[in-house]
């Protein structure tokens, strides 16, 4: 058996079409949902970028624990798992922050890894002549030169990062397909902003992009006065979704030309949306979780079940991905992964959850069952008390400063770190001001866009029991209940 898994950045599921978008051209998407079983109810767990990623290895959610940050010691890998087993694993991506000191354990795990360089400022071509800087991105601007830097050495769309990503991808299944037992993990940053895309995806719109010169949002609300910029943005959005669209349909090129169908299987997922405007707000991070960004698109293959072009409403997250690719292989799965294998869903559309928790290190904590979506909001403005649990503090691109780390002390094991003692830092999260948002609860069926808040005391009470549970199962830190207010 052999699998591959094509993983996007910031894929918005209200951007496809088979999930109800009449306007964002992805006809390989429809395919894919034709051949495949869509998911209408999957969900983020730890955000961002690398606590996802945490998540696609140890199948169990990490954002109660600690922030961004590299695999840990006592860690379960399934890619590395699936190695150690006999199964040939590989990865090949443009996801840069696996090569920073925050994402630095990841690639690792697999047997082999290739990278392309280039995304969004990755401090890659050394060139001292300046480039041409049509667009000052304003959203970072201690980026914005190396970006036009390495824009400049990739003018073709056949040196995007992207396609050479994808083409390394197809590279390696044309090479191994009479192998067996091999997995390969495809992923490219995009969509993920800035909005670099090739010209011939947004000619396929009706749309003026030369008019405002900027395809980088921030991380920030929307204007007053900025409705010419979301529309910008969400026409530069839609022609990158058609760039993954195009690619995608390379890979499904090669199942049909090779039939991998037979004995292959595909999962097309991200790790989380993006928000163009919608709430007032770009981007992530900073706003509550709403949908645009915590309710992601999932496709998935399966060759032993050949269950195509139906959907399932069953809820499901990121972190069913490790154990459902451990099942596939027949590799046992680990006792610490709170993921459980997607086998059943795909055959029959049976439940493997009551609910399931997401979202980011000292933000809200959210709740769902499919239906009700509750967010808790820290109990005072503080945020505290706060901690990071770690042994490898890393941020993004850099450890720990020597004055966060003057706050460490040894704390005792927690169930899942393997009878080893952690780092305890004091969290310094300045990403969320999540006390001003407050505590918010939504009924998805009824309002999946979240315009109407509720106010029931009986749903909250339920979902409150429903968090409180899973936080005990993810043997959460004590002072997680205080900072949200939560009686345990």
């Amino acid at each position: 058996m052999k699998a591959v898994m094509v993983m996007y950045d910031s894929l918005n599921r209200h951007m496809l079409s088979p999930y109800g978008c009449e306007w964002v051209k992805t006809p390989n998407f429809e395919r894919l949902a034709r051949r495949a079983v869509t998911f209408d109810k999957c969900f983020v767990g730890s955000m961002p970028c690398m606590p996802a990623r945490r998540e696609l290895h140890t199948g169990r959610y990490n954002f109660l624990h600690r922030s961004w940050g590299p695999l840990e010691p006592f860690d379960d890998s399934a890619p590395e798992i699936l190695k150690n087993a006999g199964v040939a694993t590989h990865l090949v991506s443009d996801h840069y922050h696996y090569w920073e000191e925050g994402g630095c354990t990841y690639h690792t795990r697999y047997s082999n890894w290739e990278i392309s360089r280039g995304q969004e400022g990755d401090p890659w071509y050394g060139d001292l002549d300046d480039p041409p800087i049509p667009n000052p991105n304003r959203a970072k601007p201690w980026k914005n030169r190396q970006d036009w830097v390495n824009r400049w050495h990739m003018r073709d769309e056949k040196d995007h990062p992207q396609p050479r990503t994808f083409a390394r991808g197809l590279e390696y299944i044309r090479a191994n397909r009479r192998h067996d037992n091999w997995f390969l993990h495809i992923e490219t940053f995009d969509p993920h902003e800035p909005y670099f895309v090739a010209e011939r995806f947004k000619d396929l719109y009706d749309y003026d992009f030369g008019d405002l010169g900027v395809d980088w949002p921030d991380y920030r609300r929307v204007q007053p006065g900025e409705e010419a910029l979301v529309r910008h943005l969400r026409f530069l959005n839609a022609a990158l979704v058609s760039q993954c669209d195009y690619y995608l349909g390379q890979v499904l090129d090669l199942f049909d030309r090779e039939n991998l169908w037979e004995d292959t299987m595909l999962i097309v997922n991200t790790d989380h949306g993006f928000m163009l405007g919608e709430h007032d707000w770009w981007a992530k991070c900073v706003m509550p979780f709403y949908n645009e960004v915590a309710w992601t698109p999932l496709f998935i293959w399966d060759p032993r079940t050949k269950t195509a072009g139906q959907r399932r409403a069953s809820l499901v997250q990121t972190i069913d991905i490790p154990a459902t690719l451990l099942e596939f292989f027949g590799v046992p799965i680990p006792p610490d992964m709170e993921g459980r294998p997607l086998r059943p869903v795909l055959e029959r559309d049976e439940s493997i959850r009551k609910a399931g928790l997401f979202g980011i290190h000292g933000g809200h904590v959210n709740v769902t069952d499919g239906r009700h979506v509750y967010m808790r909001a820290p109990a005072s403005p503080s945020n505290e008390p706060l901690y990071e649990y770690t042994h490898m503090p890393a941020h993004m691109r850099h450890t720990f400063s020597v004055e966060e780390m003057r706050g460490a002390v040894m704390a005792p094991p927690f169930r899942f770190t393997k009878g080893c003692p952690v780092m305890k830092i004091p969290s310094r999260q300045t990403w969320v001001k999540a006390h001003e948002f407050g505590t918010l609860l939504f009924d998805i069926d009824a309002d999946p866009k979240q315009e109407r808040p509720l106010q029931d005391p009986q749903i909250e009470r339920r979902m409150i029991d429903l968090m409180v549970d899973l936080m005990r199962a993810n043997d959460a830190p004590q002072e997680q209940y205080v900072r949200l207010g939560l009686s345990v």
